[in-house]
């Protein structure tokens, strides 16, 4: 029997247990039947960033970032890429800091914009700046 892997709903933040060998197979919600996986990054902000955070049996790599930051313009573009690399092995969200102040000062983000990969709710890396597509993947690999 495959394990059971918690994958939170981007459409309805319902948790959803997918068995693991079927993560690359276009999972749908159980309660909305969106699909669980769009290859594009997901929008957090307070309300839902601990649910998709703390209850992803997934990794979850999140930019944060600001509209009038010229290098997080800059990486869009790379993180949009990267979700589409990166799913269904780890979830890519963005949390924009000038919206979700607390967040990033929760997360003591003092310069923009900052990488920070989660597993199981706690982070468990951090990278700062913009980086090109490829050093972007392989910093994710080596920690995932």
């Amino acid at each position: 029997m495959s394990e059971l892997v918690q994958v939170v709903c981007p459409h309805c933040t319902a948790t959803n247990r997918v068995p693991a060998a079927r993560l690359k197979d276009a999972p749908n919600c159980g309660r909305c039947k969106g699909k669980l996986f769009t290859s594009r990054p997901l929008e957090l902000n307070a309300t839902t960033f601990d649910k998709h955070v703390g209850n992803s049996g997934i990794p979850v790599l999140v930019d944060f970032w600001a509209p009038w930051c010229g290098p997080c313009k800059q990486m869009a573009p790379v993180f949009s890429q990267a979700a589409v690399r990166l799913e269904p092995r780890v979830r890519v969200a963005k949390v924009n800091t000038e919206a979700e102040q607390a967040l990033a000062a929760r997360f003591r983000v003092q310069s923009i914009p900052t990488l920070a990969l989660f597993r199981g709710g706690r982070e468990t890396a951090r990278q700062a700046g913009a980086q090109p597509l490829e050093s972007l993947l392989q910093w994710v690999e080596s920690r995932i």
